[in-house]
């Protein structure tokens, strides 16, 4: 077996102490190394945001994980590609470290300028998110309409966005299947439905017309 270090990563200390999405990432990336023959040898939890070309030098077990790596000559495994980052200039700072990343999510044979252009799409989305939210408070705003917290909703927004950025790969992967075979693997992978619950036909096929794939 080849070795992998496995590094997971929530934003806030609330879901650091519920091990909310934490539970989630483990499971993903133990997974694949059952399939992929890989021996997880060292595991680095980070609670700290992703946002930021200079968020490596916030997140010290990222740091950790990348020596640990270097020293066992291998390469570091995340569940997605947003609990590195989803900014460009911090995957190209990442790849610049010389260590080879495995997002399990994309697969294993998934190259760097691959990784890059997942980044990219993922960072213009969440730009187009957070546009499309203050137009839209703006414009609630102007009719009168009494508004909760922005930053809240932005942030429900934008989590919704990064969720559908996760399942796009994933998906995209799948295409041309009946959507009865894709709800099968997904229940398989233990990917769960943006709302939760179980995967049924409907459901996939709802997903893949949001993300303008073919089912």
């Amino acid at each position: 077996m080849s070795p992998l270090i496995a590094y997971y990563r929530v934003s806030t200390q609330k879901q650091g102490k519920s091990g909310l999405g934490l539970e989630g990432q483990r499971a993903a990336v133990a997974a694949f190394a059952r399939a992929e023959n890989f021996e997880i040898i060292a595991e680095f939890t980070e609670i700290e945001t992703g946002k930021g070309a200079d968020a490596l030098d916030r997140r010290p077990k990222l740091k950790a994980a990348l020596k640990a790596a270097k020293k066992a000559k291998c390469e570091v495994a995340v569940a997605k590609l947003d609990r590195l980052s989803r900014d460009v200039a911090f995957i190209a700072g990442l790849m610049s470290q010389r260590v080879p990343f495995i997002v399990c999510a994309l697969g294993r044979n998934v190259d760097p300028f691959t990784l890059h252009i997942y980044a990219a799409l993922a960072e213009q989305e969440r730009r187009m998110i957070s546009q499309r939210t203050s137009a839209g408070l703006q414009a609630a705003k102007a009719r009168g309409v009494v508004l909760g917290n922005p930053a809240q909703a932005k942030a429900m927004a934008d989590a919704a966005a990064a969720r559908d950025e996760a399942l796009r790969p994933v998906l995209a992967s799948m295409a041309g299947q009946s959507s009865r075979v894709i709800a099968k693997a997904l229940a398989e992978q233990g990917i769960e439905p943006p709302r939760g619950g179980a995967w049924s036909n409907k459901t996939v096929l709802r997903m893949m017309a949001r993300l303008g794939l073919k089912g």
